[in-house]
């Protein structure tokens, strides 16, 4: 084990202890973690997030060898207090990752970072490491496993006794999600595998005629274990997959990929066990519990059931259940529940559903163009305040510019361009004292400019990509910046207050999050929307924004919009480049008007020159 890992501070929220899991189960999922990984790298803080809690009560009770410190919401970081928590922050306070999938994610590689030699819990982040990476605002997977499945649980422990009913509809989308085909890699091979062993089950099963054949027929059967299963805990005993596929048979090489066979679940993801078994586990033990003390059954989760029980033969699983105090059921084996008994549940409204999946448009953005001009709405910008304003690029410290991160002369040139339109909009907003949060900041172009430009202000830098994150850290370290932060989070985990945001091409929904928190902290906003096309109905935003445009135009009519707004690239014909902006000008003025109806003042101005980006529109908003 290598000795050079820095001590780093988790810190976990603290609301009560129910049975044998601590509250939020946010925290229960994260010592769950630690104990599986058997990581004591982290020094570990519970945060209240009441007054009356006794020390040694939860030190002898929760947290099995793990040892944990209580902390007071004000004792936290500065950087802390702007997050939700779980949270990890490095001893200079200046870089913090924050929300359960990145502080989850961060552990297991901290814990490989230290010994290598764990590779079955490298193994938790699945196939390219992509396990729960995707963040909850726009991924329902990772949504459904960090958000909805903890709060359903917690809803329903708390729920009055009229309310327990009936099982929550998250939890029966989880049910349905089990029953899902599955698709991995290399899925292929497998289902051809899985063709054969159906084929010899069949041949092995074809009976003869005698009476010996119906005796033969009257004996129980014991069925061998599926292939899936046999891959499944092959992968967690650290083998090959090959070890357990055979060569396949020259009539199941010819088989149509569309006549195989569809592959079951073995655990959350499919076949491999990963973070979102470690995440679901305390989650559906609390609500499994539950359901037993009622004296309810488990009918309508039958794949639940099965999943639970599998999850318990996992190497490590019970060792680390039984740290933290949590006593697994023996559960039963049930049959299947129908399709009708749960298609009643969703987690996502039926509209919203019915409208993404009718996503193939056909046809040209000319007649919605054309009906809401007839409605007094056309594409319209605002004069650039100061379109010739620049940096003096030359005279900056090398680590300030963006060609420092070794992009291309004509790229790094373009991109100084874009920083010139809001660093010039930013400056003109910000004052001494002000906090300015770079949203979807990348490596950091955009907040590094403006820590270094204005030392008297607090810049913080949110991303959820790691790696952009660090590499923004470094240059600042390299600048002796002393005004800056570093959060790595989803958009949704920061609850800080700030005076001023500001992002630059912000992809599709990203651009209406943003604009979210800052009429939310009041805070004026900077904004170059980017990804038009990528722009759909989620479980936050509805499309159109603004009532004005939701009075003339539908979903489908609104997403043509925003479909061609991607329409503006260089290499394409000058008309269809014309109609693109158009099009971003029409999709940015419906996000303007719905900040004004917020009571926002709002310009949409094209950043000077154009040419500095196909998606060079600008929006600064101002609360009045």
């Amino acid at each position: 084990m290598k000795d050079s890992v820095a001590e780093e501070h988790l810190y976990l929220s603290f609301s009560h202890q129910y049975r044998d899991s601590i509250f939020p189960l946010h925290t229960s999922i994260s010592l769950f973690l630690l104990s599986y990984c058997d990581c004591k790298l982290f020094k570990i803080f519970l945060v209240p997030t009441g007054e009356d809690v006794d020390d040694e009560f939860v030190t002898k009770n929760l947290l099995g060898d793990l040892e944990v410190h209580l902390i007071s919401r004000c004792q936290l970081p500065v950087v802390v207090q702007s997050c939700c928590l779980p949270a990890v922050v490095l001893k200079d306070g200046k870089f913090c990752r924050a929300g359960l999938s990145v502080v989850l994610r961060h552990i297991i590689q901290k814990t490989c970072e230290a010994d290598p030699s764990k590779k079955d819990v490298l193994e938790l982040l699945g196939f390219k490491k992509t396990c729960l990476k995707a963040c909850a605002e726009v991924s329902q997977w990772t949504r459904l496993c960090e958000i909805s499945i903890p709060l359903a649980v917690e809803g329903f422990l708390t729920a009055s006794p009229e309310h327990c009913q009936t099982i929550p509809p998250d939890i029966l989308q989880l049910e349905r999600k089990l029953g899902e085909p599955v698709r991995v890699h290399n899925d292929d091979k497998i289902r051809r595998q899985k063709l054969q062993q159906q084929k010899a089950g069949a041949k092995a099963a074809v009976p003869v005629l005698g009476k010996e054949a119906t005796e033969e027929a009257e004996k129980p059967q014991h069925p061998l274990p599926s292939l899936e299963l046999s891959i499944a805990f092959s992968k967690l005993l650290v083998q090959e997959a090959s070890d357990v596929l055979n060569r396949e048979a020259p009539h199941i090489r010819r088989t149509k990929t569309s006549d195989l066979p569809l592959l079951d679940h073995i655990f959350a993801e499919g076949l491999y066990f990963t973070l979102a078994d470690i995440v679901l586990l305390p989650c559906i033990h609390q609500f499994l519990v539950s359901i037993k003390n009622q004296g309810k059954t488990l009918v309508n989760l039958p794949l639940i059931s099965s999943w639970y029980r599998r999850v318990q033969e996992v190497p490590g699983v019970k060792k680390a259940a039984g740290k933290c105090n949590m006593e697994l059921l023996q559960l039963p084996e049930l049959t299947s529940a129908s399709e009708e008994q749960l298609q009643d549940f969703s987690s996502v409204p039926d509209e919203v559903e019915e409208e993404n999946e009718d996503s193939n448009f056909i046809g040209g953005p000319r007649p919605t163009m054309t009906k809401l001009m007839e409605n007094g709405i056309e594409a319209k910008f605002s004069p650039h305040p100061c379109p010739r304003w620049t940096l003096d690029w030359a005279n900056l410290p090398s680590a300030v510019s963006p060609g420092e991160g070794k992009m291309p002369r004509d790229r790094a040139l373009r991109k100084q361009q874009q920083l010139n339109n809001l660093v010039a909009a930013v400056t003109e907003l910000a004052k001494p004292g002000d906090v300015i949060v770079d949203f979807c900041s990348g490596g950091g172009h955009v907040g590094i400019v403006l820590a270094h430009l204005l030392p008297l202000c607090q810049v913080v830098l949110i991303e959820n990509k790691e790696l952009s994150l660090i590499r923004a850290k470094d240059r600042s370290d390299e600048l002796g910046l002393n005004n800056i932060w570093f959060i790595q989070a989803n958009l949704d985990y920061f609850n800080g207050t700030f005076n001023v945001g500001v992002a630059l091409h912000a992809c599709g929904v990203a651009t209406d999050m943003v604009i979210e928190h800052c009429i939310k902290a009041q805070a004026a906003f900077v904004i170059s929307p980017c990804c038009y096309g990528f722009i759909q109905n989620t479980v936050k935003f509805t499309y159109p924004r603004s009532h004005q445009f939701k009075e003339i135009l539908s979903y489908k009519e609104h997403m043509i919009l925003c479909r061609f707004a991607d329409q503006t690239a260089v290499q394409l014909p000058p008309e269809r480049r014309l109609i693109g902006k158009q099009c971003m000008g029409l999709v940015d003025l419906d996000r303007a008007q719905a900040a004004e109806e917020c009571n926002y003042s709002v310009r949409v101005t094209s950043m000077e020159p154009e040419s500095c980006s196909p998606k060079n529109n600008m929006l600064v908003g101002i609360p009045i």
